[in-house]
């Protein structure tokens, strides 16, 4: 028997662990799968609720049997369900299983992959915007995503070959950011072009003929550059930016984090440009 408010067909009962929703779900984790299916999970009903703020919504909500009421989860859930999406009701071990972590949230979501194309990016909508060059791990993409909230930038543009912006572990390290964050995806080509065809300033970190980051002078809008973890970014790149800045290495290190840099960086252009 229904007990809840809203219609049968919008809600579901899982428990069994082979359950081919549950193999489904659990295969989003696969990023090769998750490609294909062109969706993505979110997990927490913080995560969830940022989406939600923005205007989106999952296309299904998978929830602990076990969860404890919360007025979020209530209003989301009637959003979900108005919008024509879909309620799973399943075991911690399904759960477990589906998100694979021993102790997971008590809710997720999945969501349609958004238009990466940039073509969606409005470059005057913001004075910041964070560019990753050959980005291969999804905790600093993410991490990148969360800075530019932070810093009230328009969003992430990847170029090359960069980590899965909606990878479990990308999505996680955003703290929700990639739902309130832009994200596109370009080769450098197209990026470039782009980019030139309109008012821009693209910076990056360097050693080559760089300025001081402190008190550099930048221009809105700001378009800062952060390459692979490694090799950093190709010599060609570099010399393609308006703006070269350093950044002093006071200790043995002789380079920071890649995202870590792009906060840096982040944070003094806030400043600099009085926002």
């Amino acid at each position: 028997m229904n007990t809840s408010n809203y219609p049968d067909d919008t809600r579901r009962t899982i428990t069994g662990l082979s359950n081919p929703t549950v193999k489904a779900l659990r295969a989003l984790r696969d990023t090769r799968l998750r490609k294909r299916e062109k969706r993505f999970m979110a997990e927490g009903l913080r995560l969830l609720t940022d989406a939600r703020t923005t205007g989106l919504l999952p296309r299904t909500l998978v929830m602990a049997e076990t969860r404890a009421p919360h007025p979020l989860l209530t209003a989301l859930e009637a959003d979900v369900v108005a919008n024509g999406g879909e309620i799973l009701e399943v075991s911690e071990a399904v759960l477990a299983k589906i998100t694979g972590k021993d102790n997971p949230q008590a809710v997720a979501g999945v969501f349609d992959e958004f238009d990466t194309s940039l073509a969606r990016v409005d470059r005057a909508s913001a004075p910041i915007w964070l560019v990753a060059q050959a980005l291969r791990d999804p905790g600093n993409l993410g991490t990148m995503l969360r800075t530019g909230d932070a810093v009230g930038a328009g969003g992430l543009i990847l170029i090359d070959d960069c980590a899965d912006p909606f990878s479990v572990e990308a999505v996680r390290a955003s703290m929700g950011a990639v739902f309130t964050q832009k994200v596109a995806r370009a080769r450098w080509d197209e990026f470039i072009s782009w980019l030139r065809a309109g008012p821009r300033q693209l910076v990056a970190a360097s050693l080559r003929d760089a300025v001081p980051y402190r008190g550099a002078p930048y221009q809105s809008p700001c378009f800062l550059m952060v390459g692979n973890e490694s090799r950093g970014l190709p010599e060609e790149y570099e010399l393609a930016c308006d703006l070269r800045v350093t950044m002093p290495m006071r200790g043995r290190a002789d380079s920071l984090n890649a995202a870590v840099a792009g906060a840096v960086l982040a944070y003094e252009v806030l400043a600099a440009l009085e926002i």
